[in-house]
């Protein structure tokens, strides 16, 4: 595997702050992250905590593999080793054209395909997995574009990021991300990354989530509104779901809040935001489809 300070070395570039470039140089961490689209065999790290529950189950396809935010390639290479088929999506033009000319012979194979752009506004591929070292500023929005695609996503996030979209109904960290993230995938955190396995460290620990994709245990007939309800209810998160319901009509465009609270479970409506599932979310959701008149 090729070193990770020799890339940074051979692209002649450093790792930019201001730009939200951190580049993973941690060798351990670089070959764990493609065996987090393995099985449940998988190795965690050494420092992950104990007593977390079983892993999910998972054997991705690895015929082709999609990572966001290329760097200087010490990620694309292992990745290579394992998929079929890469393709790294680049903003950086200085470092696109190295990954084009380090990884030549990958590209002149047809393994390796190097899009230069930012990963919000070109196309991606048809994907079977992605494994990325996210920007952190546009992590929430790239997930968000990810997760309806349905594909295995192993990602970095900040740590505090990660242990939102992991959070269980009821603890201070479950909000909008949790059920959101949760309505598309089964997320895990799989291991904790310190400042120091990123050139130049962040300002915070950073954290791998593996993203399952799952089939909800409820149906949503219209998934948009769903995720605006949730996001209206949780600007309301102290108040009981009867109060969110009600002064929140300018977000969810219902038109006739009062009709949803008269319908509703007087159990959902005594609760709070933050100790609701998203099964629960969900029944609230279709109730005010049907009866609450929502107009877009």
């Amino acid at each position: 595997m090729r070193d990770p300070d020799g890339l940074i070395a051979r692209a002649g570039v450093r790792g930019d702050p201001d730009r939200d470039q951190h580049f993973l140089v941690d060798d351990r961490v670089l070959d764990r992250l493609p065996t987090y689209l393995e099985d449940g065999e998988a190795p965690r790290a050494s420092d992950t905590a104990s007593g977390d529950p079983p892993r999910a189950e998972i054997d991705a396809d690895t015929s082709h593999v999609l990572e966001i935010g290329g760097g200087t390639g010490a990620l694309t290479d292992r990745l290579l080793a394992v998929a079929d088929e890469v393709t790294v999506v680049e903003r950086d033009r200085t470092l696109a054209g190295f990954l084009r000319e380090e990884f030549a012979d990958a590209i002149d194979e047809g393994r390796l395909t190097v899009i230069e752009g930012d990963a919000l506004e070109v196309d991606l591929p048809e994907f079977t997995a992605s494994v990325s070292n996210l920007p952190y500023g546009v992590s929430s929005e790239i997930t968000f574009q990810l997760l309806p695609e349905e594909r295995p996503l192993v990602l970095m996030f900040q740590q505090e990021f990660a242990e939102r979209m992991v959070a269980d109904p009821g603890t201070s960290e479950y909000g909008r991300l949790s059920v959101s993230t949760q309505h598309y995938a089964e997320p895990e955190l799989v291991e904790t990354v310190p400042k120091e396995a990123f050139s130049p460290p962040p300002a915070v620990e950073s954290a791998v989530v593996r993203l399952v994709p799952r089939d909800p245990d409820y149906e949503i007939d219209d998934e948009e509104f769903f995720l605006r309800f949730v996001k209206a209810l949780f600007t309301q998160r102290r108040k009981t779901v009867r109060n969110g319901i009600r002064n929140t009509a300018h977000i969810t465009s219902l038109e006739d809040p009062d009709a949803v609270v008269d319908a509703a479970d007087e159990a959902l409506l005594r609760k709070r935001p933050d100790a609701m599932t998203p099964a629960e979310f969900a029944q609230l959701a279709t109730l005010a489809i049907e009866v609450g008149e929502p107009t877009a």
